[in-house]
């Protein structure tokens, strides 16, 4: 990636390089003299080339018989780049990472499918009333927990309860089940939820997990319902699921799913090739680049995020909205993909992406087009006119986001705006940028858990406690008012379009893309199944 950025900065004095390279290299025949001396080192070299040969014959055995190895105990070894939350209770977890894993341990009511409707999971039937504010759930009959326990109605609605009400679950899940007035048994298997009033987004909210009411490990030991148990779990190192034998539905394929932690790009590519692991999700093309096509299917699908260079909007000169769009003008988006990421990912203009097909305004992914001279007009009248420096701290194991970091930092210095890198480990950037807003700007990827508009806009306005860029705009709170009372789909849709709208006229940040998702499945390994989420359904996978 920096041999790449280099390129344009020192491509003529390369051009030359390269060229008297060649003329050294071509220059034809040689004198008698050389020549006994040519004949030794091709003699050396063949020899060379033959003990390198063996060796690779014997790691490629090497690999293909630890590849073997998984597949004939019917398991898996996923490579993933960071570690779990702290805490695993599905109602408290913070990270898409850990959310990526736990989708295949935890259920609600209703769970997602891979077109990203929901459909009947802990519950196998629900009915809603002409009004919108009655919904009956019936509970699967036989379904049980992960430690052998049947669900009842009163773990439903503990469950259920604890979101509403517990201020350690996040605002969006909180506040959209505010609507929520009454809980009530109907018999043993029917669940009568009432309503204060309608509410469009109610079914993505009940994809939230039914637990078991009374236990107290869920932070370390996770029970759930899911087609996968978990088992354990080595801080830094790997978490492991089983397939769950009396699961409801449809059983998993595969027995056993390892997931191997390791913050280093690097180390993961060299996980793959040497057959230690068997899938990694969230890869570049250089990185898939290196990989033995021989051995491994590069599946290609969307992350379903919304990558940005996030500004912390209190923090000066990122408080000057005449400062935030200078930089929007500076950023050649086209560019990010095409250095980074070889043309490939989406671009966006704010804060949902096109998986949101009705919510996406697809007329604002131009709304800034590249204008450098328009960008130093703005650092003037803002009182920059010779710039700023500026860092930018980045979850060093996620190589994409670093990557589109060093792009726009080299494109930022053409307006006079000096940004510097600051590579940190993930949980020093869940404690100081996320949760402790400790940071100028940062490149992140910002994902919707549950589905919904709510969930992607909702955190940006004024006192949501996860807006951690401290974006402040009084027409934007008004808005977001609007739609949570609004009970017309439509009407509700053009809302929220106008609070993306209000993000990217204020640049709130520098929205660049929805990131293609390569991931590198081994052959023999099947059915990978994308979602309009940010989850890996292991579920699905078998070996052939």
């Amino acid at each position: 990636m920096k041999k790449r950025i280099l390129a344009l900065v020192l491509g003529t004095l390369m051009a030359v390089s390269m060229l008297a390279g060649c003329g050294g290299k071509t220059s034809g025949g040689t004198s008698g003299g050389e020549a006994a001396p040519a004949a030794a080192e091709n003699a050396a070299g063949q020899e060379a080339q033959e003990a390198p040969a063996a060796t690779q014959e014997a790691a490629a055995q090497e690999t293909a018989a630890a590849a073997g190895k998984h597949a004939q105990n019917n398991e898996i070894v996923i490579g993933i780049p960071q570690d779990l939350d702290q805490s695993l209770d599905p109602h408290y977890t913070v990270a898409a990472g850990t959310k990526e894993v736990m989708f295949n341990v935890f259920e609600g009511l209703v769970k997602y499918d891979s077109t990203g409707n929901t459909i009947p999971a802990v519950a196998s039937g629900i009915e809603i009333s002409e009004d919108g504010k009655t919904y009956t759930f019936t509970l699967r009959e036989g379904i049980k927990f992960h430690n052998g326990e049947a669900v009842d109605l009163d773990d439903v609605i503990y469950s259920i309860t604890r979101c509403k009400e517990d201020e350690q679950v996040n605002a969006q899940t909180r506040t959209g089940l505010a609507c929520i007035d009454k809980l009530e048994k109907d018999g043993d298997n029917k669940l009568v939820m009432t309503l204060t009033e309608p509410n469009t987004e109610l079914m993505s909210l009940l994809t939230l997990a039914i637990i078991p009411e009374g236990y107290d490990k869920q932070d370390t030991a996770p029970v759930g319902t899911g087609p996968y148990r978990f088992v354990s779990r080595t801080a830094l190192e790997s978490v492991v699921l089983e397939r769950f034998a009396d699961y409801w539905g449809t059983p998993a394929n595969i027995d056993k799913v390892t997931y191997k932690i390791n913050e280093k790009v690097d180390a993961l590519i060299n996980g793959l090739n040497s057959g230690a692991y068997d899938l990694v999700s969230h890869m570049t093309s250089i990185q898939t680049a290196e990989l033995d096509e021989a051995e491994f299917n590069i599946e290609t699908g969307t992350m379903n995020l919304v990558q940005a260079l996030y500004l912390n909007n209190a923090k000066k000169p990122f408080d000057d909205v005449r400062v935030r769009q200078a930089m929007c003008y500076a950023v050649n988006r086209q560019d990010v993909l095409d250095m980074a990421f070889d043309g490939l990912g989406f671009l966006i203009g704010s804060n949902v992406f096109p998986a949101f097909t009705k919510y996406f305004d697809e007329s604002l992914v131009d709304y800034y087009e590249t204008d450098q001279a328009k960008a130093k007009e703005l650092l003037k009248e803002a009182g920059y006119p010779d710039g700023f420096s500026m860092t930018i701290t980045v979850p060093s194991n996620y190589q994409p986001h670093v990557d589109t970091a060093e792009v726009m930092a080299e494109q930022l210095k053409e307006i006079g705006i000096n940004a510097t890198l600051k590579p940190v480990e993930w949980q020093t950037w869940l404690d100081e940028v996320y949760s402790g807003r400790k940071f100028e700007a940062t490149v992140i990827g910002l994902t919707a858990d549950p589905l919904t508009a709510r969930s992607l806009l909702e955190r940006f306005t004024s006192e949501a406690g996860n807006n951690f860029i401290n974006y402040k705009n009084e027409e934007y709170d008004e808005l977001f008012a609007k739609a949570i009372t609004c009970y017309d789909d439509a009407e509700q849709v053009e809302i929220y379009k106008a609070m993306e709208k209000n993000l990217t006229e204020n640049a709130a940040s520098v929205y660049v893309q929805d990131m293609a998702d390569l991931v590198a499945v081994r052959k023999g390994l099947t059915g990978l199944t994308f979602y309009p989420l940010y989850v890996l359904d292991v579920s699905t996978l078998k070996w052939e």
